[in-house]
């Protein structure tokens, strides 16, 4: 029956990667229950040429592996592709986040997890993943463009490197511009209204934006008590 599942992903297609052969079982129960494909992955190493090698929808990657931890993994998968990523870790520190989101990690899950839990941010991820548009034009404020179409930013003439998340909180915040957007607002369009992560996320994001906005990090406007206003 397994081998029927991942022949036939209804779906997608999902590479779990963890050095633990039980979490792996966990999680391969609950994703084929939901009608995903699944691949595993027991190191780092592995975890790569198979993400390199084949296409994946999305990739639960744990952090603590032999050969090379999931951060060098997410490193390396980011310069030829954008799978997005679901990272996994025993520890919840907020430079473990952090370090994860500036690579381009889509959502983070500390040990012990709920299955279900998992299963629900990534059913999560992949719809945000799909309904998604490109928008075919951009925007430029002052030294700032956005060029919505190829998914770039340029920074006085620079292109300027963005994860996913921090791209998609720019955009959002771009194309409102003027507009005051409450914290819940951006949660649910960033991250979707069923996002089940720590409210501190999206805080994180704008450090992350706003560092990475250098001489036009005043253009993010915090509101107090409300949300963030972008004024470029």
């Amino acid at each position: 029956m397994n081998a029927e599942i991942n022949h036939n992903p209804g779906k997608g297609r999902l590479l779990i990667v963890d050095d633990e052969a039980k979490i792996r079982a966990l999680i391969r129960k609950y994703a084929e229950f939901e009608g995903y494909g699944v691949e595993e992955a027991a190191d780092g190493m592995e975890a790569l040429e198979k993400a390199r090698d084949e296409d994946f929808d999305l990739i639960v990657l744990d952090i603590m592996m032999p050969e090379l931890d999931g951060f060098a993994v997410c490193r390396e998968l980011r310069r030829v592709k954008q799978t997005p990523v679901l990272m996994l870790s025993a520890r919840g520190e907020e430079y473990d986040k952090i370090h994860g989101f500036e690579l381009g990690v889509d959502d983070y899950l500390v040990k012990p997890f709920s299955p279900r839990e998992l299963m629900l941010r990534v059913n999560a991820i992949l719809s945000r993943s799909q309904r998604r548009e490109e928008d075919h034009d951009q925007d430029q404020f002052g030294g700032l463009v956005i060029d919505y179409a190829a998914r770039l930013v340029f920074i006085d003439g620079e292109r300027n490197e963005l994860s996913p998340k921090v791209y998609d909180l720019l955009t959002y915040l771009a194309k409102n511009r003027g507009r005051a957007l409450t914290r819940e607002q951006l949660i649910s369009q960033v991250w979707g209204y069923d996002y089940f992560g720590d409210d501190r996320t999206l805080d994180t994001h704008i450090k992350l934006l706003r560092l990475a906005l250098g001489p036009y990090r005043d253009y993010v406007v915090t509101i107090r008590g409300v949300g963030y206003r972008f004024e470029g």
